[in-house]
C-alpha cells in the first residue's frame, strides 16, 4: 500500500470538483481571509480549551507543520477542502486510535458561501472511505444539537444517531452537549461515497 500521507482525494460533483488535500504554507493568505470572512458563521461551533495553559501556533506555517507532524505520526488526516481549485474549508480525521478500537472522529468547517451545495458531505464521505481503506473500523462526528447545518450533513450521509453526550466539548467558555453520529465499515460495504451519491441522485 502507498504511504497513507500525504494524499489527495477528488470527486467531481454538480457543484464542481471537490478536493481534499494537505494544507500548504502558501495557503496562509487565503486561509486567513476565509476565517476572517466567516468568523460569525464558525466561531459559535468551534472547540476551545479551558484555562490559559495551552499551546497555540504563532504562525500559519507553524500550524501547517504541526498538522503535518500529526499526519506523519498517524494520529490525524488534516485536509484542506477545495471547490474547483479554491480553498473553501478544512476537514480533519482526528483522534485516530488503532489496536482493538480502530476508530477516529471527523471535524470540519466550510465557508458559508458554499454551504448547502454538497461540498462537505462529499468531503466527509471521501475521508471516511479513505479511513476505512487504511484499516479503521468506526468513524464518528460530534455535533452540537443547535448546529443545524452540520446536522444536515450527517442526515444527508445517513449516519447513525448514537444520542447525546452531555458536556462533551468545551466551546465558547462552556462545556457543551453534543450529539454523536457514527458509521462502521460493515454499514457501508460499497463505500460511503457511493451511498451518498445514490441518496443525492435519488428522485
Amino acid at each position: 500500500m502507498a504511504k497513507p500521507w500525504p494524499v489527495t482525494l477528488r470527486e467531481d460533483t454538480s457543484a464542481g470538483a471537490v478536493v481534499l488535500r494537505p494544507l500548504r504554507r502558501r495557503d496562509a493568505t487565503e486561509w486567513s481571509r476565509l476565517r476572517a470572512e466567516n468568523a460569525a458563521w464558525l466561531e459559535r461551533w468551534e472547540a476551545t480549551a479551558p484555562g490559559a495553559n495551552r499551546y497555540i501556533a504563532s504562525t500559519f506555517g507553524e500550524y501547517v507543520r504541526s498538522l503535518s507532524a500529526q499526519a506523519r505520526a498517524g494520529t490525524s488526516l488534516p485536509f484542506g477542502v477545495e471547490l474547483d481549485g479554491a480553498l473553501v474549508g478544512q476537514l480533519t480525521v482526528s483522534s485516530i486510535t488503532w489496536g482493538s478500537m480502530c476508530s477516529a472522529s471527523i471535524g470540519y468547517w466550510v465557508s458559508e458561501s458554499v454551504a448547502g451545495r454538497g461540498v462537505i458531505p462529499t468531503g466527509v464521505a471521501m475521508a471516511i472511505d479513505y479511513a476505512f481503506f487504511l484499516g479503521l473500523h468506526r468513524i464518528e462526528i460530534n455535533i452540537r444539537p443547535e448546529n443545524k447545518p452540520s446536522l444536515r450533513v450527517v442526515e444527508k450521509l445517513g449516519l447513525r444517531d448514537e444520542g447525546v453526550r452531555e458536556r462533551f466539548l468545551h466551546i465558547q467558555g462552556q462545556w457543551r452537549d453534543h450529539r454523536t453520529f457514527a458509521v462502521t465499515r460493515e454499514e457501508v460495504p460499497e463505500g460511503l461515497l457511493a451511498r451518498w451519491q445514490r441518496l443525492r441522485d435519488a428522485p
